[in-house]
């Protein structure tokens, strides 16, 4: 069968792939078409576009980049139909995705399957109709969306477990470096444990948080050594703009071995956060935004959920600190991280709190089970 992949950003591009992979094995004669990234290029298909060429964040960034971004929904629409997948699969991107489902059950037959559910439960919940409307089959890869869709929304859903267990096991499972070849490889400091700044994949986030991150993490340069983890797409000269005489490393495509071998992270909010918890690393979420106290204010009274975290979300309370908006301090990073470095009752806590995430999540399986159920499903709808 035909699968016609979106995604539109670095993680959506790896539990895409992940996906691609599990479909091969489902469907020995897939044939794979996307908007994605290097890692679904690797796995086989055409890619008819970067996601580097679609990831754009916040007002300012969007707007000034309106007519590229509807020009990429443009092609991509006229891309689907000229040649005519069996299924759609939406990967999260919601802005970009739930646009194109809307046209696709406008104007085909094409069936619309959502990989990583748009995370209407925090933001926009309105979108619920769109979904209700466009959406043929949602995969979700967090449990309590079983809750906000089936039993507030009466819109039914399949948990499939989270890809982010699947990565993280696969990479424990064939990672054989060990932490003195990994810090010679990189000309480290042997003597020195590893505190890891994961400032985001996009320039706007990175431009927001780096300049904290690495000036509260320093006050601990001498005992501690600081590697950041360089986001794919972005190129050593940006991040040098905001190092400054900071004493950091950067590491390129190397996430999950710097996490494996850090002592502690400072991590903007997103996918990266459940990933560190998944390598038991204590960290500290941290996320600024101009205005903070306006959007502290809006969050509070406009956001539907206590957190933005994945791990808190996923455990139903505080697991780790999150610095969001005005409290996104470099006095409150730092008092943060000096409870996590050494041997606390704190850093005892957070990994307790892990541990209870990860029996919350299930096993690995996400992408095999997701990808068994498509199938499954297209199946039927062939008889």
């Amino acid at each position: 069968m035909k699968y016609y992949l979106i995604a539109g950003e670095a993680s959506g591009d790896l539990h895409a792939s992940n996906l691609m992979k599990a479909l091969k094995s489902e469907d020995p004669e897939a044939d794979f078409r996307f908007f994605g990234g290097d890692l679904m290029s690797a796995v086989g298909g055409t890619r008819v576009k970067h996601y580097r060429e679609l990831a754009y964040m916040g007002f300012i960034p969007v707007l000034m980049h309106l007519p590229t971004i509807l020009s990429n929904m443009r092609l991509c629409k006229h891309d689907i139909v000229s040649w005519q997948p069996d299924v759609v699969i939406l990967i999260d991107y919601p802005g970009f995705n739930l646009d194109i489902a809307q046209y696709l059950r406008a104007n085909t037959r094409i069936p619309v399957y959502y990989y990583i559910s748009p995370k209407i439960w925090a933001w926009k919940e309105y979108r619920i109709k769109n979904i209700k409307r466009d959406v043929d089959e949602l995969f979700s890869i967090l449990p309590f969306e079983i809750a906000f869709f089936e039993k507030k929304h009466h819109y039914p859903i399949h948990y499939v477990g989270n890809p982010c267990v699947d990565a993280v096991a696969h990479f424990q499972a064939t990672y054989a470096e060990t932490k003195d070849e990994f810090i010679a490889r990189h000309a480290l400091q042997p003597s020195k444990p590893i505190i890891a700044l994961l400032a985001g994949s996009r320039r706007q986030e990175i431009k927001d948080n780096l300049p904290q991150m690495l000036e509260a993490a320093s006050t601990f340069a001498h005992t501690h050594q600081l590697v950041l983890a360089g986001a794919p797409g972005i190129d050593p000269e940006y991040y040098a703009k905001y190092i400054g005489s900071h004493p950091v490393k950067i590491v390129f495509g190397e996430t999950y071995p710097l996490l494996s071998h850090s002592r502690a992270a400072l991590v903007t909010s997103g996918t990266a956060t459940l990933e560190t918890a998944l390598f038991r690393v204590p960290q500290v979420v941290c996320y600024y935004v101009a205005m903070g106290k306006v959007i502290s204010f809006l969050r509070r009274h406009l956001l539907k959920v206590p957190y933005i975290s994945l791990v808190n979300l996923v455990a139903n309370r505080g697991v780790v600190k999150e610095l969001v908006a005005h409290l996104m301090t470099v006095r409150n990073v730092r008092a943060e991280l000096a409870d996590l470095i050494g041997d606390t009752p704190e850093r005892a806590a957070m990994l307790s709190g892990y541990d209870e995430c990860l029996r919350i999540l299930g096993p690995a399986g996400a992408s095999e089970k997701a990808a068994h159920l498509m199938v499954k499903k297209l199946k039927e709808g062939k008889v």
